[in-house]
């Protein structure tokens, strides 16, 4: 794979590594550990370059610094990328165990200054062949003592995280509302679900025939993936990969409002500032998706119960409460607010010095050893 560009990147950490055999490129970004050890998803998928892969991973570390921040999660942003040299669906389960342990290894060698879960291409089961090599992976299965998926938690806060947009937008509640639901993953199906139970009409997309099966099944629309982003909605949801809404999307999508699971869906910084003055409210992703981040930190790295986690994940409303109340008061775009209202608790956390420790009692939070403690740069 060609490195075919030159990436500025102003994260703390990037570790790469190509495996011959497999043809695959590992990809380890450490965005920020100011909070505590950086947390992320493996993301293993296809790229047109190592280029590519390496800014996708910086954009998806860079939002988990944010999401972590804004929940109020004492731990950092980091992201893996399994750059796979074909689809997911076509590599063997020799191959895919081969590079399962490849990256448990390379999480390995950073002592605990990065964990990962589940993501894109990986699930609960991949999160097992890592804790054979690392111990440092959140959502393994139950029966190997992890907290299982994050996806129906997650289903819960974009949920949660819909129903208080639309509030805020004048719209009600759900019922009534058309709902136009982008990806059919379990997130997106969950939150489907969820939706229609609260009597919102709802509209679906996927490329998966399966996946829309079931929603005809249930007595869901179907709409084309080339006619998603030009489909009148009240509520928008993209629930499949990021980067959907550019600047000249964002001049033209029929929605009222924007709530989904995706990560990174605005494409650029112009588009969020172009949904602002439109009157689209955009409810930023990093707070709206925080579920799966409360779910996997809370039960396995804070000892949450069931219903704590639960609880905490219906406050992601209340959050975004306080990001449409400081983006009307100051006059900016709803992402902007996130971000800021996201820098304010990394400062209060810095400033506090009773910030708890995520792990166990008597063991130390390590650290990279390296200029002033810790590496930084690649």
């Amino acid at each position: 794979m060609r490195l075919d560009k030159t990436l500025c990147w102003d994260g703390e950490l990037t570790v790469t590594r190509h495996d011959r055999e497999t043809g695959v490129s590992f990809i380890i970004r450490l965005d920020s550990t100011r909070l505590g050890p950086a947390a992320g998803g493996t993301r293993a998928a296809q790229y047109a370059s190592l280029g590519e892969a390496l800014d996708d991973a910086g954009r998806l570390a860079g939002a988990m610094t944010l999401k972590m921040a804004v929940s109020n999660l004492p731990m950092g942003g980091g992201k893996s990328v399994i750059a796979l040299p074909a689809p997911r669906n076509e590599i063997d389960p020799g191959t895919w165990k081969r590079i399962l342990t490849l990256h448990a290894e390379n999480i390995d060698t950073l002592a605990g200054n990065y964990w990962t879960g589940p993501d894109v291409n990986t699930n609960s089961s991949d999160m097992d062949v890592l804790n054979d090599t690392t111990e440092f992976v959140f959502g393994r299965s139950a029966a190997r003592g992890g907290a299982g998926s994050s996806a129906s938690n997650t289903s819960l806060g974009v949920f949660e995280a819909m129903k208080a947009t639309a509030m805020h937008r004048g719209l009600g509640t759900l019922d009534g509302l058309t709902v136009l639901v982008q990806g059919l993953g379990a997130v997106g199906s969950g939150l489907a679900v969820l939706a229609s139970q609260a009597g919102a009409r709802l509209l679906v997309s996927d490329t998966d025939p399966e996946r829309l099966a079931w929603a005809r099944q249930l007595g869901h629309a179907v709409v084309g993936t080339d006619d998603v982003l030009t489909t009148p909605c009240d509520i928008f949801a993209p629930c499949a990969m990021g980067g959907v809404l550019d600047s000249a999307v964002a001049r033209e999508l029929p929605a009222s409002a924007v709530v989904g699971a995706a990560n990174n869906v605005l494409a650029d910084d112009e588009a969020g500032e172009i949904l602002h003055k439109r009157d689209v409210l955009y409810a930023p992703d990093f707070v709206a998706n925080a579920g799966g981040a409360l779910h996997l930190v809370g039960r396995e790295v804070l000892g949450w119960s069931e219903e704590t986690v639960g609880a905490r994940t219906r406050r992601i409303g209340d959050t975004l409460a306080e990001v449409y109340s400081l983006a009307e008061s100051e006059d900016i775009d709803t992402d902007s607010a996130a971000r800021i209202l996201a820098r304010r608790r990394i400062e209060t956390a810095d400033s506090d010095p009773r910030r708890a420790n995520p792990f166990p009692e008597g063991s130390e939070m390590p650290v990279l050893c390296g200029p002033e403690g810790r590496h930084s740069g690649t």
